[in-house]
């Protein structure tokens, strides 16, 4: 970037810190070293003359940094469209993805709109559900690619392309003492965020019941707002007017949230495309 002593590797590693919320897990996002993504926000203060992120107890962007971020994703985004658009050949044909809910209303849409705009001649047929149904589906045959929510771990099983942390969430009178039964909101079984939130809270011996079931992300979210009970959220998808919730609440830390791409055997070009755009948009 002449003028500015940045370059896009610099901002990608700095945009996968504040995301990742740490450089380990914005390393291993990116496939590179701790070191290397250290020394790639080094330069960018460098080349900025001032910090970007607050290496406190809890990392986090500074005045600067909050600044920046806002024009990094927008250049990344511009960025990766142009060298989607610019590939050699034209593509054509019908993907067809699965994707839990709660994810695809949060951060899918903008990537698979700038996918639509560089690619105009693939039809997208997108499909929400829970992550074992759609592990089901994709066994049958049904998807090309899916996104699926797993348990944190190494390579193997798809690629990771998402993580985030999960809390604990509620508002008014749903905001519990330590000895209270959890009175849960969740998804029906076999949802992972359910089987998550029922674990851990037997991993503390925490009491527990289901006082109400959704399969939608707005109906657990209703019911929460309406002081029904609690439920388990990834952090980027609380609402404002709900509360995080933790040990002071005698609620147990929980895994992080993290989505893999599945893809079938012998992809068409297009869903190929996909693929590729998928990892490298939600890895920025």
């Amino acid at each position: 970037m002449p003028g500015t002593g940045l370059d896009f590797d610099l901002l990608r590693s700095f945009v996968a810190v504040v995301d990742s919320g740490g450089f380990t897990r914005a390393a291993e996002r990116l496939r590179v070293s701790q070191s290397t993504m250290s020394l790639h926000i080094r330069r960018l203060e460098e080349a900025l003359g001032r910090s970007v992120l607050d290496r406190g107890p809890q990392l986090a962007p500074t005045a600067a940094g909050e600044v920046l971020l806002g024009y990094a994703r927008q250049i990344l985004r511009l960025v990766d469209e142009a060298g989607m658009a610019l590939k050699e050949g034209e593509v054509e044909g019908r993907v067809r993805l699965g994707t839990p809910e709660d994810f695809a209303t949060s951060h899918l849409p903008s990537v698979l709109a700038a996918f639509a705009r560089s690619h105009p001649r693939v039809a997208l047929d997108v499909r929400c559900d829970f992550t074992l149904t759609l592990l089901d589906g994709f066994g049958r045959g049904e998807f090309d690619l899916v996104l699926v929510k797993r348990e944190p771990q190494g390579p193997g099983g798809g690629v990771p392309v998402w993580r985030e942390p999960l809390v604990w969430v509620g508002v008014g009178d749903s905001l519990l003492p330590r000895d209270q039964v959890v009175p849960l909101v969740a998804a029906p079984p076999p949802d992972v965020y359910r089987s998550r939130a029922v674990a851990a809270l037997e991993g503390v011996g925490r009491g527990w019941r289901v006082v109400y079931t959704s399969p939608s992300l707005a109906g657990i979210q209703a019911a929460v707002r309406a002081g029904l009970g609690v439920t388990i959220l990834p952090r980027g998808l609380v609402p404002e007017d709900f509360t995080v919730l933790g040990r002071s609440h005698g609620l147990p830390p929980l895994p992080d949230a993290e989505i893999a791409l599945l893809r079938a055997p012998a992809l068409a070009p297009a869903a190929e495309r996909l693929a590729e755009h998928l990892m490298r948009s939600l890895n920025s």
